[in-house]
């Protein structure tokens, strides 16, 4: 709990991290910190009105905080997650404007890891999440944390090793209506909780 009160202490300061998940390492911020999401925005070298993000939660009750759920996608959720699953849901006017200028969806994920988990638990709040690509041809994402951390540790403030990561990114959901479109199909398999 120290590293993670240590963590929890840089995301309420501006800090961006990288940490394991349930697929492939992901770097963030605290999501009220605009400041912070633009650095995450400037490393990843995209624009912050054409940002993709979406954010980890600790459990389904943040999700309602942000998202407008359905009784049907809340249902599915609970049997998915935590697990491997980005759902796309309607946002609502508590995300924050940097994450939400130009759409009125927001991507949320409970991943089945402890650690990002245990620090938006100990944060009160989600923390943005955008996948570690390589710039390998051949490998699209990097998951050994000691090569994450030679290339990011200038440009970041804290690397979680977590241990090797996946190399499968989540499945994305749309989940803006009961019909459940797969967006991008990647480790996790819905089919088993329809």
């Amino acid at each position: 709990m120290k590293k993670i009160n240590h963590i929890v202490d840089c995301l309420k300061n501006g800090g961006v991290i990288i940490y394991p998940t349930d697929t492939v390492y992901g770097m963030g911020c605290d999501i009220h910190n605009t400041r912070a999401v633009e650095r995450v925005c400037q490393i990843k070298g995209i624009k912050p009105s054409k940002n993709n993000f979406s954010f980890i939660c600790n459990d389904l009750s943040h999700i309602a905080d942000y998202a407008k759920v359905s009784n049907t996608c809340f249902k599915l959720m609970k049997k998915a997650l935590p697990g491997p699953f980005t759902f796309v849901l309607e946002g609502n006017n508590k995300v924050p404007k940097v994450l939400s200028q130009s759409k009125k969806t927001v991507g949320v994920r409970i991943p089945d890891n402890e650690i990002p988990r245990l620090i938006v638990e100990e944060l009160g709040n989600p923390i943005v999440t955008t996948s570690i690509y390589d710039d390998d041809s051949i490998v699209e994402y990097s998951t050994d944390p000691e090569l994450i951390f030679e290339k990011f540790q200038n440009q970041v403030d804290i690397v979680i090793d977590g241990g090797y990561g996946n190399n499968m990114p989540s499945t994305i959901v749309d989940a803006t209506n009961d019909d459940f479109e797969i967006i991008r199909q990647g480790l996790g398999d819905l089919s088993i909780y329809l």
